[in-house]
């Protein structure tokens, strides 16, 4: 963690969160803790604003510090950690909706989570209740899953080892990869198409 007053090095940067605005917390936390493995890493409530932050991620129960200061400090240096955000009464509202960015207009997009084995994780999924946005087990996008949480929001679940597959098969699945080189600017980045 970097101190106040040193210098900024882009090098020292990282992802730190994704927000997602979640209707009923018990139902957000239990998908992402008991369905996909996420760890509470802290919560954090606003009682005059009427909200409350909870932040996941990839941990370790164990590496949490106790101490509150601590615990604040160490989950804003965990890297890609999810931040569910209750806004208080929500969960009462039968009407209540968040736009998950995937109808018109469109936005947001997914978030994506990596496992080992795609098949048995959507057999697990589909044990759980889970409901399936998608399952691409053909061209254009094998090997993708796409998942949806209590409130909409899209998870795409995908394998690493997968991934070399899809986007390498550029002739039968169309895709289209650039060349990055570190010496160009972000305009060199726009792909020509």
């Amino acid at each position: 963690v970097q101190q106040q007053g040193e210098a900024t090095r882009e090098a020292d940067f990282m992802m730190q969160q994704t927000m997602l605005r979640v209707k009923d917390p018990v139902k957000s936390l239990d998908f992402y803790t008991r369905i996909l493995g996420l760890t509470l890493l802290q919560k954090i409530d606003f009682p005059s604003m009427r909200f409350t932050l909870y932040y996941l991620g990839y941990e370790d129960k164990t590496d949490i510090p106790q101490e509150v200061k601590e615990r604040t400090a160490w989950t804003f240096s965990r890297r890609a950690t999810i931040e569910l955000t209750h806004n208080w009464g929500s969960e009462a509202d039968e009407n209540h909706l968040y736009h998950n960015g995937n109808s018109d207009p469109k936005g947001f997009g997914h978030i994506g989570i990596a496992v080992p084995d795609i098949h048995a994780a959507c057999k697990m999924f589909g044990e759980l209740g889970v409901k399936f946005v998608e399952i691409t087990d053909e061209c254009k996008m094998k090997g993708l899953a796409f998942i949806e949480d209590p409130d909409g929001y899209w998870i795409e679940i995908l394998s690493p080892n997968n991934m070399l597959s899809i986007t390498s098969d550029t002739e039968s699945c169309e895709v289209k990869q650039t060349q990055h080189d570190d010496s160009d600017s972000l305009a060199n980045l726009n792909p020509k198409i």
